[in-house]
């Protein structure tokens, strides 16, 4: 099957084009929004290729997967020489975020749209987003394993999170001096060289560096659930949550500890740096429950059913 999708979220993308199919991806001059082409810091695999605008108009697609509201009014038409997605070419809309704003008053761009089946990586998503009449279903995160590799020797606590002066109180950046007074903190992803963190690694080098520190703080108040946090916890990397969204389901009690009680976090982030062999029986635990809920087969397994059903 030959699949058409925009390289929007990396991370998500690199277990995607795992699975047995082609996978082609729009790239432009400087690689912008409209075509970023393959990834520069992720590994892919050669079945996925780059197509440019001009190869894309007559280019055999199967299915299109959709993952931002400009691809499903225009971008797709407009690179698929005139097939509109849902009518002319099988759809499907993946949305990767929980609603953003007054989520009571909120319709997906997709309700509009109706016969293109929603995908949510999250059961709390699904919960959250109106989409109308629109089918849905949730195909939950999966990653290629890193395997096993904590030692967290390293006696700070790991924290992953993009643009966090920018997202704020969405992302806990107010909550990062209550965690720092029981670990010193390493953040990582893009933007954090403002705040004196590590910046964004290349995903080597953060499964490298992240299994060294003791903890893995996840602080966010509305999120979907991160790939960052499964990475940590497929790492065996024992994990303080804030108890929000889909975490209080990725998260069970034996893997560390999810609250929203911001002193019960910040006692959990001390006792863990007290207590290693505590905090590697919890990532122990959080590596059992990352591979049995967010394996790569049964995620790649789970899209396989649904082109299925939506080609044929």
């Amino acid at each position: 099957m030959n699949v058409f999708l925009w390289h929007v979220h990396g991370s998500w993308t690199t277990a995607f084009v795992e699975g047995r199919h082609t996978y082609s991806v729009p790239v432009v001059p400087g690689r912008g929004a409209e075509g970023r082409g393959r990834a520069r810091t992720w590994n892919w695999p050669d079945a996925v290729r780059e197509v440019t605008r001009e190869q894309a108009q007559d280019l055999p697609v199967d299915v299109v997967v959709l993952q931002r509201p400009e691809e499903l009014l225009d971008l797709t038409e407009r690179w698929l020489g005139g097939r509109r997605p849902g009518v002319d070419v099988p759809a499907v809309y993946l949305e990767h975020n929980a609603p953003q704003g007054c989520v009571t008053h909120m319709r997906h761009p997709v309700a509009d749209h109706p016969g293109i089946p929603v995908v949510h990586v999250t059961h709390f998503n699904d919960l959250f987003w109106d989409v109308g009449v629109n089918p849905t279903t949730v195909i939950e995160h999966g990653i290629v394993d890193p395997g096993y590799r904590y030692s967290g020797e390293v006696e700070h606590a790991a924290i992953v999170v993009n643009e966090p002066v920018r997202r704020g109180r969405v992302v806990g950046l107010d909550l990062l001096p209550h965690f720092a007074a029981a670990a010193p903190l390493d953040l990582f992803g893009m933007g954090t060289e403002t705040l004196g963190g590590l910046g964004d690694l290349p995903q080597a080098a953060l499964h490298a560096q992240l299994p060294r520190r003791r903890t893995y703080v996840h602080p966010y108040r509305w999120t979907s659930l991160g790939l960052a946090l499964i990475e940590a916890m497929h790492l065996g990397m024992p994990v303080v949550a804030v108890a929000s969204t889909e975490v209080v389901d990725a998260v069970p009690p034996e893997a560390g500890v999810v609250s929203t009680r911001l002193d019960s976090l910040v006692e959990a982030v001390r006792r863990f740096q007290q207590d290693p062999d505590l905090a590697r029986a919890a990532g122990w635990a959080a590596r059992r429950h990352a591979l049995g809920t967010h394996g790569l087969a049964r995620f790649l397994d789970d899209w396989d059913a649904l082109f299925e059903e939506v080609v044929r």
